[in-house]
C-alpha cells in the first residue's frame, strides 16, 4: 500500500489510490469481482503473491471497508473474504482499465472479456454527459471546483450545473 504521501492533494484520484493504487490490492478486488475468489487459498493460487503481502493486503481492504471476513466454517475454523457495496462499486473502474490496458498496454488480442450474465453482451465502460450522452473525445472534458475543495466556491460551482 502507498504511504499516505499524497496528503496535499485535493483530489478524490489521490485518495482513491491511498486505498486501493496499490497493484496487488487491485488484483484482489478484480479476482473476487470476476472471478469468485473468496478464500485466503484462492488468492493465493491465483495471482502467486507472497503470504505475507496477501494478508496484509486483504487486512487493508477489510480495514477500509471493500471486503469483509465471514467465518464459513468452524472445524477448522475458515474464513472468506467477501466484497462489500463499496467493493463491488469498483467494478467500473476495472472494466475501464482493462479496456484501457487492451488498447494501450498489449500488442495482443484482449486476454478477457467483459459479458453481461443476462444476455451474454459485451461490457464497456463509457463517460456520459448527463445531459449529452457519450462523450468520445478527452478533450472535450473539463475539471471545475468542486464543494469537496477549499477553495470552491458556490459561484465556481454553478458552473458544472448546465
Amino acid at each position: 500500500m502507498l504511504g499516505k504521501t499524497y496528503d496535499s492533494q485535493v483530489c478524490s484520484i489521490a485518495r482513491a489510490l491511498e486505498v486501493i493504487g496499490e497493484r496487488w490490492s487491485l488484483l484482489i478486488v478484480r479476482d473476487a469481482l470476476f472471478g469468485g475468489a473468496t478464500r485466503y487459498r484462492d488468492f493465493q493460487h491465483n495471482l502467486g503473491i507472497a503470504t505475507n503481502v496477501l494478508k496484509t493486503r486483504l487486512d487493508s481492504l477489510v480495514q477500509a471497508g471493500i471486503m469483509y471476513r465471514h467465518r464459513n466454517s468452524e472445524q477448522p475454523e475458515l474464513f472468506e473474504y467477501l466484497l462489500t457495496e463499496k467493493g463491488r462499486a469498483l467494478a467500473p473502474a476495472l472494466v475501464a482499465l482493462t479496456e484501457w490496458g487492451d488498447q494501450w498496454a498489449t500488442d495482443d488480442e484482449p486476454p478477457i472479456f467483459y459479458v453481461h450474465s443476462t444476455c451474454g453482451n459485451g461490457i464497456t465502460e463509457q463517460t456520459m454527459c448527463a445531459h449529452c450522452g457519450l462523450v468520445e473525445d478527452p478533450a472535450e472534458i473539463n475539471a471545475i471546483l468542486g464543494p469537496g475543495h477549499p477553495l470552491w466556491t458556490p459561484a465556481a460551482g454553478e458552473e458544472s450545473t448546465g
